[in-house]
Parts: C-alpha cells; sequence; structure tokens
C-alpha cells in the first residue's frame, strides 16, 4: 500500500465522506455507549486501585485519540477489566493504594504503554503479539474473570480484604466475614440479581411486550444507570452511609489539567515489563475485536497502524490523569450493534462522558460501592469461558497444558506471572513440537501423480529409491533430528541408491540446518547414494543458491516428486 496522508491520520480517509446520515449514526450509537460507558468507567477505575473519577478520564481523550489514528470504524477505546487488574497489580508492587504516588505511577504506567505502543507500531512489530497464543490468551481471561470476580466479593460483603491471588482472597475473606454488612450484601445481591436478569431476560421481555428492538436494546444496555441511580436514591434517602454501607464518596467535578507525573527512575524501571505486558496484551485484545467486526463490514483493519491508535490513546490517557486504556469487546460490539459508522462515534461518546465529569459527578457520592462492584462481577463472569478448556483439552494436550498453566499461574501467583507462564511453556512446546517434525516415508498413489505416507496409504515404492516427506520449516532445533532420522532410515534399507528429500512443507532453510543438508550428502556420499531434493520452493531455492551446497550436491534438484521419481527409476 502506496504511502499517503490516510496511513498515519485515518481521519483523513473516512473523514472525505461524512454525511448527515453517518453523523445521526454515530450520535445515536454514542449516546448509547456513553450511558453504558459511565457506570463501567466508575467500575473499571475502582477495579485498578483508583478514585472513580479517574475511569471517566480515562475514556475521553483516548476515544479522541484513537478516532484520529485508528483503523477501526468502531473500536470502543477505554478502561476495560484485564487491563485494570493489571494496572492494579503493576502499581501495587511500587506505591500504596490511594496515595499520590499510586496515581502517578499509574499514569506512567499508560504514559510508557502508549510509547512502547507507538514504538512498535512504528517498527512495525505487530508480529509480537503472535507469541501470545489463543489458548494462553483465552486461559488468561478466564483466570482473570475469575480474580476480578474474587476481588470484588469485600465490596458485597462490605468488609476489608486484599490480596492478587485467588488463594490471599480467599483467606482474607474468610478472616473477616463475620465483618459482613448486612445492608451491603442486600444491595450488592439486588443489583447482581438485577443486571444478570437484564442481561439475559430483559431484551426478549420487552420485546415480548411490543417494545422495538433498538428502544429494548437502549433500555437493556442502561440496566447498569439504572442500578446506579436506584442505589444513590435508596442510599441517599435512608442515610445508608451512616449505617456502615461503603459510599463512592466526593468526587471532584471537572477535568484535570494535562501534565506529567512525578515518577522516579527506579518507578519507571520497575514499571516497564508491566507496561509491556500491558501494551501486548491490550492489543492482542484490541485488534481481535476490531478485526472481528470489520470483517462483518468488510472492512480492513491495519495492525501495525492499531499499535499507533492505541498508543495514542494511551498517551492521552496519561495526558488527562487516566491509566491503560484498550479495545473492549463489550463495548465495541454495543457501539456496532447501536449502528456506529466512523470513528467519530467514540469522540461524540468522549463529550458525553466529559459533560458526565463537568455536571453529574455531584450525584455520585452517595452511591454504594457494592453497586459498581456488582457491576463489575457480571461484566467479567462474561469472559470466564470454560467451555474453550474443555474444547482445547479435547483438541490439543500441548496447547491445553499451556492453558491450564496460565489459568493456574494467574490463579495462585498473578497476571504478570500467570501470561509468562503460557508464553513461556507455548514457546517451550513449539519448540519441542517443532525439533521433532513429522516425517514420512511416502510413495506414489497408483494412477496419480501424488505421493502419500506409506503407512496411510496404499502407495506404490521403487526398491532403490527412499522419498521422505518433511513437514517442517528446518531451523537450529531440528536440524540434527532429520540427520538422525535419514541416518536411521537408510541404515534398514541396503538396496537403496538414491534418496529424495520432499520439501513441499519445507518454507525456510536456517545456517545449521543447511549445515545437516550438507552432512547428509556428505555421509550419503560416503555410502555410495545420492541426495536429490524436490519440490523446493522458490524462496528458499533463492538462498540456496547462495552457496555451495548445490555445486556439492550429489544429486539433483527436481521441481516436482513425480518428476523426481520417473527420473531416478529410468522413466
Amino acid at each position: 500500500m502506496a504511502a499517503g496522508p490516510g496511513c498515519f491520520l485515518p481521519i483523513l480517509e473516512w473523514g472525505r465522506t461524512y454525511d448527515r446520515a453517518t453523523l445521526t449514526s454515530d450520535l445515536v450509537a454514542a449516546v448509547i455507549v456513553t450511558i453504558m460507558l459511565i457506570p463501567q468507567s466508575l467500575a473499571y477505575a475502582m477495579l485498578a486501585g483508583l478514585p472513580p473519577e479517574v475511569g471517566l478520564y480515562a475514556s475521553i481523550l483516548p476515544l479522541i485519540a484513537y478516532a484520529l489514528f485508528g483503523t477501526s470504524r468502531t473500536l470502543a477505546v477505554g478502561p476495560v477489566a484485564v487491563v485494570s487488574l493489571m494496572t492494579a497489580s503493576a502499581v501495587g508492587e511500587v506505591a500504596a493504594q490511594g496515595t499520590v504516588d499510586y496515581a502517578a505511577a499509574a499514569v506512567a504506567l499508560a504514559l510508557l504503554s502508549g510509547a512502547m505502543l507507538v514504538l512498535m507500531g512504528f517498527f512495525r512489530l505487530g508480529f509480537l503479539a503472535s507469541f501470545l497464543s489463543h489458548p494462553v490468551i483465552s486461559g488468561f481471561i478466564t483466570a482473570s474473570g475469575l480474580l476480578i470476580a474474587a476481588s470484588q466479593l469485600k465490596h458485597i460483603l462490605g468488609v476489608q480484604a486484599s490480596g492478587d491471588t485467588l488463594s490471599a482472597i480467599a483467606v482474607s475473606l474468610a478472616g473477616n466475614i463475620a465483618e459482613t454488612s448486612l445492608p451491603t450484601l442486600a444491595i450488592g445481591l439486588t443489583v447482581l440479581a438485577f443486571l444478570q436478569f437484564a442481561r439475559t431476560r430483559l431484551r426478549p421481555l420487552l420485546v415480548g411486550a411490543g417494545l422495538a428492538g433498538r428502544p429494548a436494546d437502549l433500555v437493556t444496555k442502561a440496566a447498569p444507570i439504572l442500578a446506579v441511580a436506584a442505589t444513590i436514591l435508596l442510599a441517599y434517602s435512608l442515610d445508608l452511609g451512616a449505617r456502615g454501607v461503603a459510599l463512592v464518596g466526593a468526587i471532584p467535578q471537572g477535568m484535570p489539567a494535562p501534565s506529567f507525573p512525578q515518577v522516579s527512575v527506579d518507578t519507571l524501571a520497575a514499571l516497564a515489563m508491566p507496561a509491556f505486558l500491558i501494551s501486548v496484551i491490550g492489543f492482542v485484545e484490541s485488534v481481535s475485536v476490531a478485526q472481528t467486526l470489520a470483517a462483518k463490514r468488510r472492512q480492513r483493519i491495519v495492525p501495525d497502524q492499531e499499535l499507533i491508535g492505541l498508543g495514542a490513546a494511551n498517551i492521552a490517557a496519561g495526558l488527562s490523569s487516566g491509566y491503560p486504556v484498550t479495545g473492549g469487546f463489550a463495548r465495541s460490539v454495543v457501539n456496532f450493534d447501536a449502528g456506529a459508522e466512523t470513528p467519530a462515534a467514540g469522540v461524540f461518546t468522549a463529550i458525553g462522558i466529559a459533560l458526565a465529569a463537568l455536571f453529574l459527578t455531584p450525584l455520585l457520592a452517595s452511591l454504594p460501592q457494592a453497586t459498581l462492584a456488582a457491576t463489575i462481577i457480571i461484566a467479567v463472569l462474561s469472559l470466564v469461558d470454560f467451555r474453550a478448556v474443555r474444547d482445547v483439552l479435547a483438541y490439543s494436550k500441548a496447547d491445553f497444558a499451556a492453558m491450564a498453566a496460565t489459568i493456574l499461574v494467574t490463579l495462585l501467583r498473578g497476571v504478570e506471572a500467570g501470561v509468562a507462564a503460557g508464553v513461556g511453556l507455548s514457546l517451550a512446546l513449539h519448540l519441542y513440537r517443532t525439533s521433532r517434525p513429522h516425517m514420512a516415508v511416502v510413495g506414489q498413489v497408483p494412477g496419480t501423480e501424488h505421493f502419500r505416507n506409506v503407512e496411510r496409504h496404499h502407495v506404490a515404492t521403487e526398491p532403490h529409491l527412499l522419498s521422505i516427506r518433511v513437514d517442517e520449516s528446518l531451523y537450529f532445533a531440528n536440524s540434527r533430528y532429520l540427520e538422525d532420522r535419514i541416518a536411521a532410515l537408510v541404515a534398514g534399507r541396503p538396496d537403496i541408491r538414491h534418496v529424495i528429500l520432499m520439501c513441499s512443507a519445507v518454507n525456510a532453510i536456517d545456517a545449521s540446518a543447511l549445515d545437516s543438508l550438507k552432512e547428509i550428502n556428505r555421509r550419503l556420499r560416503d555410502a555410495g547414494i545420492a541426495f536429490h531434493l524436490s519440490e523446493v520452493k522458490g524462496p528458499v531455492m533463492d538462498r540456496l543458491k547462495r552457496t555451495d551446497f548445490l555445486t556439492e550436491l550429489t544429486g539433483r534438484v527436481f521441481l516436482s516428486q513425480h518428476e523426481a521419481v520417473c527420473a531416478l527409476r529410468g522413466c
């Protein structure tokens, strides 16, 4: 794709065709998403260990920044549950919750994450996200959902509890269970039941009662707002704060001035690795959602530009006293279903949230923390996917091992350790699998030019020919295995005069594998056996031509396996 003004500013592309109909669609979507985001933003800030208003700050400028630099028409950027949990885990290591240093560290984390994402985008490093396999990501999100839900039980019960792992949270809750506040518990359970009912039953009930689809969706998405309003009125009218119900308390009205955090070099160094993990995990989650939604409208996502878009959003979050953000699945789907046509819907949403921060925050002082905790629990339990665990177990024991390790380590040791364990085990299993590639002796399917595994198909072979297909690229980890396998096959066939290595599945040969091919060629030559290659791919052949291997080869390089067999059996 040729470079142009739209490469780094996608707004210049979709902005040219913006019209009144698109404006109307974006405004409607913005209203629906704003209603959804206000309670979510407050709740996720609390999950990150930050004051509720920080969630609002993180939902304003990041949306505008993404609209300028992002390529998805419908992705909604802002605080999400998993990143909020990772923020709390990372910042809790360098500062005490509730302090000025804690808030400054969260801002620094957003700026670090944003800078890393932008640099990754400029250097086209989106492929780094490929090191997080789907089972690892799925396992991490499932474990994080359980961990987040467990961490919010203290607000439902109205007790003091702490801990970054499931076991620590459970022990802390058990030790304080006797202090449970019955009014708080009643509010928490009631809101949980209402939100679950709204999520699963309310829309069909409204449609069955004659309400049109769009209004029914709006009422359903507004359920958290209804819960917030109802519990604020209840807490205010019954003075529940005086009865032991923890309330949000006074929230500063207005917007913070853009600024840089005052943090030490040591703090920045301690936050560097968490910032990188947040960047990669946030990018994987965000781009997956963006690509899924774009495919439904036959639109295109540019992953490297998405890195820049998300990076700009995180930098904007940091400059506005927020914390790390990414594209959220639930809000993006709502944005898509509500009819958003362009990222301008995100800009309108940002305006709506800014108005809420300017004028509505005094009304939130009497909001019970149990209400926000219930909102979080209902949201994150949808992330818990035990069916995916079962499916991966049935399909691949190796992938299940990586997934199970991610879940267990995340629950028992924390989010960073969980990701590291999952990635490490995935890479180790990949190296193990590719170090012992599938290799098959092949023969010709009668009446065709196809060659298949002699152990799986009825095929014809020649006594003086040994045709071997290797189903993996050749590199340092499997090159010695290739030597040993060919040596073993030749040793058991004294009549062999030609060995043909079928390279149809070989996409690359590194320097170590090239040395192994040379060694195989020398050993076979000493045994009076010619060594041939067939179906070598163009890029692989180009590199082989730059070496002396082809001149030393005792045999030939054939275009196809059929040509090789015909030539060597005298056809």
